[in-house]
């Protein structure tokens, strides 16, 4: 597999390679390690050329030092003087990439809407798994990840799961969100009318199929588990009711998740103006890293 990984010298994106550096197979990947110079030349107008060189070589060298030290492939490095988010997808599009790693620096919800965000940016022009990185993993205890299902996206997120390298005592586990017709379990209001055989039947038949999606969707949990890497069927599939945003969410915060994967299928852009989208709603909330992969 080969990943580029996009650095700007800041924390935010150098906790980006720190989180590559877990997940990557130092014996068979490659790496390539992407900087767009463009800001340091803004804010060092007027400086000689040999400065930002310089400065460029630091970033480099620093994020080279946070990967393992035993890649069997050299590591690259690209730059380029287009912003950076064009310049990270034109990267990963002439390395022929597999994968993007980025790190998120946490804009503001009303910068996020009028300007967008590098991270943001990439997640939606990219046709590639990635990986946007929210803080550097957690040292002295077990990495967590969240394996979200959708029947849509089972296959490619399964697929990308197995390309990773996960560390020793990985904590991987499966969620999936039921969003019953009837918009689940049998509401208090029609549980209190239910002396009246009309009413008897309807709450009747809302509560069956409250049962049957429940079941519906453990089923497909487990099916989905199976075709996952070994460190994810150590664990009882989790089924939760509701928004499927708000209680992956939930459930990764619960859990100290560090890494949530999902996939993004195609949505309009008028439908996830007036709706959303699950993974729009991950990406924009999340504590954790959270890992993107593209459905075609």
């Amino acid at each position: 597999m080969k990943v580029l990984i996009g650095v700007d010298g800041s924390p935010a994106s150098f906790d980006a390679v720190r989180m590559a550096a877990k997940l990557v197979h130092p014996a068979v990947d490659e790496v390539a390690i992407y900087f767009s110079p463009s800001d340091i030349h803004k804010k060092l107008a007027g400086r000689a050329s040999d400065v930002v060189e310089e400065l460029t070589h630091s970033i480099f060298e620093e994020a080279r030092s946070l990967l393992p030290k035993d890649f069997v492939a050299e590591v690259h490095v690209i730059a380029s003087t287009k912003p950076p988010a064009i310049g990270i997808l034109e990267a990963a599009d002439g390395w022929q990439a597999d994968f993007i790693v980025i790190g998120a620096r946490g804009l503001g919800s009303i910068e996020r809407l009028l300007l967008g965000s590098v991270s943001r940016s990439v997640v939606h022009g990219a046709r590639l798994p990635v990986l946007v990185v929210r803080g550097k993993p957690v040292e002295g205890r077990p990495f967590r990840v969240l394996a979200c299902h959708h029947p849509a996206s089972a296959k490619a997120v399964a697929a990308v799961a197995a390309q990773l390298r996960w560390p020793p005592g990985t904590v991987a586990r499966v969620v999936g969100v039921a969003e019953p017709m009837l918009a689940g379990p049998l509401p208090e209001w029609l549980e209190k009318r239910t002396r009246d055989p009309d009413t008897a039947a309807i709450a009747k038949a809302w509560a069956k199929e409250h049962d049957d999606e429940l079941a519906a969707i453990g089923t497909r949990l487990a099916d989905f588990q199976r075709t996952l890497p070994p460190e994810f069927r150590d664990h009882a599939p989790i089924v939760l009711e509701g928004n499927p945003g708000e209680r992956i969410l939930e459930c990764g915060k619960a859990d100290g998740t560090d890494l949530m994967i999902l996939g993004r299928t195609p949505t309009d852009a008028f439908s996830r103006w007036l709706i959303g989208s699950t993974s729009e709603a991950v990406l924009t909330h999340s504590t954790a890293s959270v890992l993107l992969v593209p459905v075609r």
